[in-house]
């Protein structure tokens, strides 16, 4: 028995595919494999803390919960950064939360990109300095970055300084003012791939939504915007909600998408 498991007759185990940086969790029970369940944002090559009976919630017959400290059940991902305060209060307050304005959409487009091979525990805490090198991620002011910039982005410490992605949401941007001048709005546009709303969470790692997103995107010309990443964006913002079944934060999500009014034409 591997340290930190315990012998229940429901248990979490958890691995990680080196070559796609995805985790996932081994449901077992009586001895039977359940399957393999994607877990978003894992850190590539993260050791979890070991768990202890009072860490994990049975409350969902289908999906495990992590049980933090305060006693309100989350999404299991929360347990990939136990105690960071920073990244619970995204997961209560951000992640999957509708979202209908032009620069925060192009944020997470970015931002996403930029956690490609990465974990978005480590993107989340550059934030404020992306923000700061991104002119706020303006899309018209980014669309004037030159050669200038990209030398200077890439001495930036604060971020992520791989040439391919910095150059990538620079072209982004450019792409992105005739994506608006085409369809009105970002949000119209993202909002138009607004897939039907599910009882339950997928537990996938792209979908058809994201596969005709990442397609369409890919064909105007946009960069690192693949199904996954693509998939990983349309949780956040809000186009689905995928919080856990008896995660302390879907109710709030659910009421949230209800009272939303979508940009969609």
């Amino acid at each position: 028995r591997a340290a930190g498991v315990h012998p229940w007759l429901r248990v979490g185990l958890f691995g990680q595919d080196l070559h796609e940086h995805r985790a996932f969790e081994l449901r077992i029970s009586h001895g039977w494999i359940l399957g393999l369940l994607p877990i978003p944002h894992l850190e590539r090559g993260a050791m979890l803390a070991p768990f202890t009976p009072t860490s994990i919630s049975a409350m969902s017959a289908t999906q495990p919960l992590f049980l933090p400290s305060d006693g309100q059940p989350r999404c299991l991902w929360c347990a990939a950064a136990a105690g960071d305060a920073a990244y619970l209060h995204y997961h209560d307050t951000e992640w999957g939360f509708p979202v209908d304005d032009d620069r925060r959409l192009f944020e997470k487009l970015c931002l996403e990109g930029f956690q490609s091979g990465l974990s978005w525990r480590t993107i989340l805490n550059k934030r404020a300095a992306f923000r700061a090198a991104f002119a706020n991620f303006e899309i018209e002011r980014m669309a004037r970055f030159d050669g200038a910039d990209i030398e200077r982005l890439l001495q930036d410490a604060g971020i992520v300084r791989h040439r391919g992605k910095i150059e990538a949401v620079i072209n982004n941007a450019q792409r992105c003012i005739e994506l608006v001048a085409e369809q009105g709005s970002l949000a119209r546009y993202i909002w138009s791939f607004e897939p039907a709303a599910l009882a339950a969470p997928e537990m996938a790692t792209q979908t058809a939504a994201s596969l005709a997103l990442s397609k369409d995107l890919k064909k105007r010309g946009w960069k690192f915007v693949g199904p996954t990443t693509m998939y990983a964006f349309m949780q956040s913002m809000g186009l689905l909600n995928d919080h856990a079944l008896g995660c302390v934060t879907r109710t709030e999500v659910d009421l949230a998408r209800r009272a939303f009014r979508s940009p969609k034409a």
